[in-house]
């Protein structure tokens, strides 16, 4: 018979970040915000989905809320963060909600900067109806 073999697993480093940024992207039917570093480096992430929400419900203010709530609470956990640049992007209805939210969990939120596409012609109309 085969010997079992132990199973080994590694001790995750506390790295500790005092700066970050949090990307909001607020969509019509969902809310996903992402924590990363200064350099881009992704810390933690969450979205209404995960946060338990489905359907129609994960586009409403109270899901981004507690998406808010999650991820500033993984951010001050497991990495230290004190303060974050948010950077909003998507025309949904948790945009102000969220910042909101992250401020009140304890992070001081320094700049907000508007990162949402606008089109400059966009995409071509489709041709004439012939009836």
């Amino acid at each position: 018979m085969p010997k079992k073999r132990k199973k080994i697993t590694k001790k995750k480093k506390r790295i500790k970040v005092e700066e970050g940024m949090a990307y909001i992207h607020s969509t019509f039917n969902n809310t996903i915000i992402t924590m990363t570093n200064l350099n881009g480096d992704v810390l933690c992430w969450s979205s209404a989905g995960e946060a338990g929400f489905k359907g129609t419900k994960k586009g409403t203010p109270f899901a981004a809320q507690k998406t808010a709530e999650q991820v500033a609470r993984k951010a001050k956990e497991g990495f230290q963060l004190g303060r974050v640049r948010v950077v909003v992007k998507g025309p949904g209805s948790g945009r102000e909600t969220a910042i909101r939210t992250l401020q009140a969990a304890g992070l001081r939120v320094i700049s907000i900067k508007e990162a949402t596409p606008i089109p400059h012609n966009g995409c071509r109309p489709p041709k004439k109806r012939k009836v």
